[in-house]
């Protein structure tokens, strides 16, 4: 059967100016850097939540909904700020919590400790971080973990979405030059990560709800990044290394650039 002619206003990587090419290429491998540097971001905040070293759906879990068993002060120091402190610095301070964190024990034995380690960042001049300068701040982590407040949630929220939608509206539209057949498979690539940057967004609240949540939390993660990988290399290969389509060679010279 007759391969179907390629659409009038479609465009191969091979008859793009060198130029474009080049800076098709160096949008695709900086974002590949960046996607990489979230990944381990995200594993840096979120694993080690449940006392296991690797990243899990539990991590999640108590990331979103909370630890049934610590406060918010223990599960950050077993979560993302478990790198900030020596082991020591943390037993000492989880063993004052459930000591009944008393403020003359604070005094004594930890207070130093958040002085050192924490105030730097922990402090009034940072709106984004609990302020740890005092035991009255400090108190108002010694309970129950409930997981990532709404408000946090939002702000994150809104920077995923704009920032994710326009970083894959930018490969959509480089990987809209590379030739695949079925068109549905391609379409399906660049539509797939838009569907679930909204599924992994709205699993961030229905976890807090339901826990099981967390599973399409990390599915629509894994799709997300097969979706980018998936253009990453196909649009360079056929860019720089692949000859190519033949359904082209009307519109392409034998050395496979476009014909004057």
């Amino acid at each position: 059967m007759t391969e179907p002619r390629p659409h009038p206003l479609y465009l191969h990587f091979r008859e793009l100016p060198l130029s474009l090419r080049v800076a098709y290429t160096g949008t695709l491998l900086v974002l590949s850097v960046g996607y990489i540097f979230s990944m381990i971001y995200v594993f840096a905040s979120h694993a080690g939540r449940d006392g296991q070293p690797m990243f899990s759906a539990d991590d999640l879990i108590i990331a979103y909904s909370g630890s049934k068993a610590d406060t918010r002060l223990e599960a950050a120091l077993k979560g993302p700020m478990a790198g900030m402190l020596p082991e020591g610095d943390r037993a000492a301070i989880v063993a004052w919590v459930r000591s009944g964190a008393e403020e003359t024990a604070f005094n004594e034995t930890v207070s130093s400790i958040f002085q050192q380690r924490c105030h730097a960042c922990h402090a009034p001049t940072n709106p984004h971080l609990p302020d740890l300068t005092s035991y009255d701040k400090v108190m108002a982590m010694v309970e129950l973990d409930t997981g990532m407040d709404i408000y946090t949630m939002v702000r994150v929220s809104h920077t995923h979405l704009l920032g994710i939608t326009f970083m894959f509206f930018i490969m959509g539209i480089i990987f809209s030059h590379a030739y695949l057949r079925p068109v549905w498979l391609k379409c399906t690539i660049v539509g797939l990560p838009f569907a679930t940057i909204f599924c992994d967004i709205v699993s961030w609240y229905l976890t807090k709800i339901v826990a099981s949540f967390a599973y399409v939390v990390i599915a629509s993660g894994a799709l997300m990044g097969i979706s980018f990988g998936t253009m990453v290399v196909v649009s360079l290969l056929q860019m720089w290394v692949l000859p190519p389509p033949a359904a082209l060679a009307d519109r392409l010279g034998g050395d496979g650039q476009l014909i004057p």
